[in-house]
């Protein structure tokens, strides 16, 4: 499995491309924004209720209108202009989060108008992400896409602590109106930096979007070897092993750190992530990539091992870093395998499809590791997750040959 000499992430797609530039600009901006009004959002609500379920709520909000809106809008995104779409999908974002403010403004105090906007929010988002993800092997050359994904994912990782601050700086100072405000101008920032980019219609003229191109995206993702592989690898690392249900049982029992045990094991996986993008320089290199991701995926098993049987907090810390880190190269390779091996007719469903697994497969590993953690305990939860995960990898890979053997120049669907 041959890798570059390279260590530091590659930027080349930020300098040979002005717009992917402009497209990772945009969407590392408007994640920010996002991230900013989940926490207003989360504010809002326990102000109102006091009620740590009503916040948790917010979840069993937005995730029909994800799911269902995940594998409808990759239908849209193969029926017309992908660009065109995403700037009516930032645009509609904005609006969504200027109704926020104005809640805000008018301190209306209504949980349901939250609720209903938080959905609104989820349903145009699940229309965005697919389409924006198609953008890539139109921008870049297909050597360059794991290096884009890295980019795109670092991003996020870095997004995901700048928001969390600042949303709650500036609601101690100013109030979540202003926090809403700054996301609504996050997404006219994207959305302006979208107009900036290349026509993007479909090949071939597109098809009609609705059930029926809902229903064939499925069957291509099913009949195709390495579609299917691709997903289901990311399904049983998050349905079998997700740990996050776990936190605040484990910091309570095993490692007696309460409040700050539990931030700290939700905040290892991202650590992890962070360091391993900045040093992602030879993840470019791997010619095995599907190799490369099945390894990864039963890294991220043997780290939920290790966390369940580790006795101090830091060992466990450090299962979750290696975890963490090994979440970002599956996102990297996932992406890049879906992306060169999906016909540009089908690449709107197939990152639909791709966006609603990797949204409802946290969900339902949490569901499922929160069942088994009330019957055992959450660190036998953890080991029993871990190692289903480790087999279910090597198992996975004995079924789907085609994932070992997958390089990405033999890959590369013609545009």
């Amino acid at each position: 499995m041959r890798v570059s000499g390279r260590l530091l992430a590659d930027v080349r797609p930020l300098q040979i491309s002005p717009e992917f530039r402009r497209l990772w600009f945009g969407h590392a901006v408007s994640t920010i924004g996002t991230w900013m009004t989940g926490v207003a959002v989360a504010v809002q609500v326990y102000d109102l209720t006091s009620s740590s379920f009503a916040v948790g709520a917010v979840g069993l909000a937005t995730m029909v209108p994800t799911l269902l809106m995940g594998l409808l809008g990759g239908s849209i995104a193969d029926a017309v202009d992908r660009r065109r779409l995403v700037v009516g999908t930032s645009s509609g974002l904005a609006l969504v989060v200027l109704l926020l403010a104005a809640q805000a403004a008018l301190d209306l105090r209504q949980l349901w108008l939250l609720y209903a906007l938080t959905a609104a929010q989820s349903a145009l988002a699940a229309i965005d992400a697919p389409a924006r993800r198609t953008f890539l092997p139109r921008l870049l050359p297909a050597e360059l896409l794991p290096a884009a994904g890295t980019l795109m994912h670092s991003s996020w990782q870095v997004s995901a602590f700048i928001g969390p601050l600042l949303a709650g700086a500036l609601a101690a100072s100013a109030g979540v109106f202003a926090v809403y405000a700054v996301d609504a101008l996050t997404y006219v920032l994207a959305a302006w930096m979208t107009t900036r980019i290349r026509p993007m219609p479909p090949e071939g003229g597109g098809t009609t979007a609705g059930l029926r191109s809902v229903v064939e995206g499925l069957r291509f993702a099913r009949r195709h070897p390495l579609v299917a592989a691709v997903l289901l690898a990311d399904l049983n690392a998050t349905v079998l092993a997700m740990p996050h249900a776990l936190f605040p049982e484990l910091a309570d029992t095993r490692f007696g750190g309460g409040a700050l045990a539990t931030g700290l094991l939700y905040a290892a996986p991202g650590i992890g992530g962070l360091v391993i993008a900045v040093l992602s320089g030879p993840l470019g290199g791997v010619r095995r990539q599907g190799v490369a991701l099945m390894l990864a995926v039963g890294c991220w098993g043997v780290g939920m091992i290790g966390l369940g049987l580790s006795p101090t907090l830091w060992l466990a810390l450090g299962f979750l870093a290696v975890a963490g880190a090994a979440d970002v190269v599956t996102v990297v390779y996932r992406g890049a395998i879906l992306q060169l091996t999906t016909p540009d007719a089908y690449r709107g469903r197939i990152s639909g499809l791709d966006f609603v697994v990797g949204s409802g497969g946290p969900q339902l590993g949490n569901a499922r590791a929160g069942t088994v953690a009330s019957v055992s305990g959450p660190a036998t939860a953890a080991v029993l997750g871990g190692a289903a995960c480790v087999l279910g990898a090597f198992a996975l890979a004995a079924a789907a040959p085609a994932l070992a053997r997958y390089h990405p120049a033999a890959a590369a669907v013609p545009e």
